[in-house]
């Protein structure tokens, strides 16, 4: 009996070492292939950000004059005005490593400060979105989180607004919309936003 419980003992302390050298293994060479990326972006040149995907903002289609007195609408107003003066990318997703294999060392610091610009519009939007919605502006909150969505926003509550108005409006089949776009981010909220939308659709009615 005790024989049988010495080479399980045995057998339990080689599985243990075995996964840990493994573990550490693969740790390893996951650290290696950062390393060697890291270096390949570290010599890549300088390159045109001609096709980046810039955002525009429509001024012209955004409730710019509505609730204007209101000192919280006022702030993300002036936010989004100033914003519309300069370059927004949706870089969501990418590592400095990944931007700068892509368009070279050089470029890091202003493909930053466009992806902190597109991160500063899309909070922004929900924050003036949420703030008309509360003072009944239905329609015109419609208008602000269909552009956010629109550039791929992954702020989960624009989505949860959204969706909400959609049933609000007996459009239920406009969140397959939402789901599809959710589908392609690039982010690390994805999922929750698919869960919350799933959440949200209309159960089919038993047979």
């Amino acid at each position: 009996m005790k024989f049988y419980v010495l080479a399980s003992l045995i057998v339990f302390i080689w599985i243990i070492g075995h996964n840990l050298r493994k573990s550490k293994r693969i740790q390893s060479e996951a650290e290696a292939r950062f390393w060697e990326r890291e270096r390949l972006a570290n010599e890549t040149r300088r390159k045109p950000l001609d096709n980046l995907d810039y955002v525009r903002i429509p001024l012209e289609e955004l409730p710019m004059h509505l609730m204007e007195d209101n000192e919280q609408v006022a702030g993300c107003l002036q936010i989004i005005n100033e914003l519309s003066l300069q370059p927004i990318v949706n870089l969501t997703g990418y590592t400095n490593t990944d931007l700068k294999l892509e368009y070279g060392t050089a470029n890091i610091t202003v493909l930053t400060e466009y992806d902190q610009s597109y991160t500063l519009l899309v909070n922004t939007l929900q924050t003036w979105a949420k703030l008309l919605y509360d003072a009944g502006y239905v329609e015109e909150t419609r208008k602000i989180l269909e552009f956010a969505v629109s550039t791929r926003t992954d702020v989960t509550a624009s989505y949860d607004l959204l969706a909400d108005i959609y049933l609000q409006d007996a459009a239920p089949e406009k969140i397959q919309t939402l789901l599809s776009t959710a589908e392609n981010l690039n982010s690390l909220s994805k999922q929750v936003i698919l869960r919350h939308l799933q959440e949200k659709l209309p159960q089919a009615a038993p047979s």
